[in-house]
């Protein structure tokens, strides 16, 4: 039915939607509100081209201008290609691409990282607490973080997959260089982004800390 509705390019009544996959008119109307309520669609009762009739106005739906993807595991390229971009853009002279790439992935990690401690507020942290806040971070960017001791915690997912795997030291190193912005931007002591052989699937980076502090 969302297909459907992205064609028509128009409202869509809820029998034109039900018409439209061959189902009863009011399943239709339970999905069309359940895509309402994910913020994919917009209703509004308005009279079917422009024209009124007797009995109540139908209700219809418009797409609601929300660009959405959904994969699983989560994959996070656009973040890649925004660095990217910005690198090309911002590249100084004398600078490679490669050390432009890794110098606007720490910054906007680091600006992720501010960002993040302006809403939390956590006051001062010791390196388990602050992993535990970088953990809440990455998990909010596809990263599947997993703690595997109080100062260990490995990334059970890699965002940028497949194109890791295409290009893993250019890649690992934005990814690293990252995380490392992020946990700046925390302001999280004794914390290391460190490259690791990656596992199937998992990212090429974990965060090791000083248990010490």
């Amino acid at each position: 039915m969302y297909g459907f509705i992205r064609a028509a390019r128009r409202p869509v009544t809820r029998d034109e939607a039900a018409a439209s996959v061959g189902i009863s008119r009011k399943l239709a109307a339970f999905h069309l509100d359940k895509l309402v309520d994910a913020g994919l669609l917009r209703a509004r009762y308005e009279a079917v081209g422009g024209i009124r009739k007797v009995g109540r106005t139908p209700k219809v739906y418009e797409l609601a201008g929300t660009d959405f993807t959904v994969t699983i595991p989560p994959r996070r390229h656009g973040v890649l290609a925004d660095i990217l971009l910005d690198a090309v853009a911002t590249e100084r002279e004398g600078e490679t691409a490669r050390q432009a790439t890794v110098r606007v992935a720490a910054g906007q990690g680091e600006e992720l990282g501010t960002a993040e401690r302006a809403v939390s507020r956590p006051g001062r942290l010791g390196t388990e607490r602050g992993l535990t806040l970088t953990e809440t971070v990455l998990a909010r960017h596809g990263f599947e973080p997993s703690r595997e001791s109080p100062t260990r915690v490995r990334l059970r997912n890699c965002p940028f997959h497949p194109l890791a795997a295409k290009a893993p030291d250019l890649v690992c190193g934005v990814t690293q260089a990252f995380l490392t912005g992020i946990v700046t931007g925390l302001r999280v002591p004794n914390i290391e982004a460190a490259l690791v052989p990656p596992r199937p699937g998992e990212c090429c980076v974990e965060l090791r800390g000083n248990a010490g502090n």
